[in-house]
Order: C-alpha cells, then structure tokens, then sequence
C-alpha cells in the first residue's frame, strides 16, 4: 500500500504595483533531513484523520500557519504518484492564501529554512517535474479565477 500524504500549496499576494498574476509568491520550506530538498507544507496522514484534516494539521506543524490564516480555494487538488526508498507514494496538495500576507512563518524542526517565491523560482526550487507541474497548475487555476472576476 503506498504511503499517503497531504498538504497545501500556500501562496500569498504580494501589495505591489506589480499586476496580478505576477504578485503571487508560494511558500517552499527546505527540509532538514535527506538532500535539503523544497516541498509545500505535507505530511503523513494519520490513522482514522481525512485527507484535508491532515493538510492543515500538517500546515500548521511545519510553518506555524493555521486554518484562521488561511483560505482554502475551493476547485483546486492534485495528486502526486512517485516513489521513496522503492516504496510507492501518494500526495494530495490542495491551495489555500494566506489571509494577510505579513503572517509570520514558523518552520519545526523538520525544516531548516522557507522561501516565498514566485512561480519560476519556486519551480527551480522544487526540482521535481510532478511538483513542479502542481505548481503550475496552481498558478493556471488562479489565472482562471482571475479572469472570471473581470
């Protein structure tokens, strides 16, 4: 059985005379651990927990950012298939803004430094094309959802 993992694509909004989409910047944390690697906030689900349960449970551990700081945005989820240590794994990254885009991060343990990017550089950081291509669904969703609004 794979091992099952979820968390959230948390981006923020940047107040700036730059328009829109290019204001947006996602939050990457570097693990500790391993190759110091940058993911999205994600972690185990645990026994008996739902999948979104565990996304904020797990925000909320790795960057100190709680569900009252966050928006969760609705029609956005996608599920990544990929191996560790020869073992099938699956993640679940759903996308939710930071309500005001001041709120401090607060990394745990299993994280030694975070980065607000915009979209390129947060692919470069990523490394990996299945999360760098959940990236850039993300951002194509909030492109969609802005042009709906004009």
């Amino acid at each position: 059985m794979a091992l099952r993992a979820c968390g959230f694509i948390v981006f923020r909004r940047r107040a700036s005379c730059v328009p829109p989409p290019d204001n947006i910047e996602y939050l990457l944390l570097q693990t500790s651990y391993g190759k110091h690697h940058w993911t999205p906030p994600k972690g185990h689900v645990d026994p008996g927990e739902d999948d979104l349960t565990t996304a904020l449970r797990e925000t909320k551990e790795e960057a100190g950012l709680g569900a009252e700081q966050l928006q969760v945005i609705d029609g956005f989820v996608q599920e990544l298939h990929y191996e560790v240590q020869g073992r099938p794994k699956e993640v679940l990254y759903w996308m939710a803004e930071l309500r005001d885009p001041g709120t401090a991060v607060t990394l745990s343990s299993e994280h030694k430094d975070y980065r607000w990017a915009r979209l390129e550089e947060a692919c470069t950081l990523a490394q990996y094309k299945d999360l760098q291509d959940t990236l850039r669904a993300a951002h194509r969703h909030l492109e969609a959802q802005q042009d709906k609004q004009r």
